[in-house]
């Protein structure tokens, strides 16, 4: 097969012996042309350039924010993506059942190409972006905007800074007294008090070390969207949601201040003020009105035959 190897040098994971001996391994079956990213954008270019050239498959060595480049690159093309992990956190490479080890990841991606095991899945979209597990608006995008200030650290804090960041942004740096927006859907009821919404195109949200942190089971990669929506920002409604998730998951059965939506086809978020949104863990932009949306079968994915799955601990 021909495969572009698209490394972000610069992410948490990445080391100059993983990209040699990762070229090394997927080089001795397959063509391989190596190419590394160099400034924000850079990967859906390259993506988008390996589709219009006929390659089979592009292979991304990075963090979620680099994958989530060549998916927008990639997208409605019969090129496939796949996935090493080489961030700090790497939830969809671990949702998807590949090792948190770029090593042992690649000889996931090796078995699985040799196997053909390739599949065409949905996306969600956020205005003209595309994501592959989740799109966050309001709280969490305001977060995410403030560790990208911090970027040289995430490569030695890891969950600690976002964790960090969480306390300091709702603390200081969020409007957590008036709601933010309002959220129209084909799911269910006007949402009109929210302050804080995850639109899933996968679950769990992310990762907090192995555990994962899961707000609507079941979602995934053939379904719908689901779309939870905090419409309080008090510590009263943060622990509980936040205990809740990391066992069985949010469910919106009279848990007050949080709806849980699910078979989302399409939703529209109308801000009562600019309000920040990110894209699978890289920050976009402020925007008053935000359309989600599923874009079933537009994404060829390089899927584990072999995939590994990280039980939860027991609480």
């Amino acid at each position: 097969m021909r495969l572009l190897l698209v490394v972000n040098t610069s992410a948490s994971s990445v080391t100059a012996r993983a990209r040699v001996v990762i070229h090394k391994a997927l080089s001795a079956d397959h063509e391989v042309v190596i190419k590394e990213t160099n400034r924000r954008g850079h990967a859906a270019r390259l993506a988008q350039g390996a589709a219009a050239d006929g390659l089979d498959a592009v292979v991304v060595l990075g963090g979620d924010g680099t994958l989530n480049e060549a998916a927008n690159g990639l997208a409605g093309s019969p090129t496939a993506l796949a996935v090493l992990p080489g961030g700090s956190t790497n939830v969809f490479a671990r949702t998807i059942g590949m090792a948190n080890d770029p090593i042992e990841a690649t000889s996931q991606l090796l078995s699985a190409l040799a196997a053909g095991s390739v599949e065409r899945v949905g996306l969600g979209q956020a205005n003209a972006r595309y994501f592959l597990f989740h799109a966050g608006i309001g709280f969490d995008a305001a977060v995410v905007a403030g560790v990208e200030k911090l970027a040289s650290l995430k490569r030695y804090a890891g969950p600690a800074l976002f964790l960090g960041e969480a306390m300091f942004t709702w603390a200081y740096g969020y409007e957590r007294h008036h709601p933010a927006f309002s959220v129209t859907s084909d799911a269910g009821p006007v949402i009109d008090d929210g302050y804080f919404a995850v639109c899933l195109n996968t679950d769990p949200y992310t990762y907090l070390g192995n555990r994962p942190v899961s707000l609507a089971r079941g979602t995934s990669l053939d379904t719908p969207l689901a779309l939870v929506v905090l419409r309080k920002l008090t510590l009263r409604v943060l622990l509980p949601a936040a205990v809740a998730a990391l066992g069985e998951g949010l469910a919106n059965t009279g848990r007050r201040h949080t709806s849980v939506l699910g078979r989302v086809g399409e939703a529209t978020v109308k801000g009562y003020r600019p309000v920040p949104y990110q894209v699978d863990g890289d920050y976009v932009a402020e925007a008053e009105h935000i359309e989600l949306r599923w874009a079933p079968g537009v994404l060829s994915l390089v899927l584990p035959n072999n995939p590994l799955r990280v039980a939860p601990p027991r609480l």
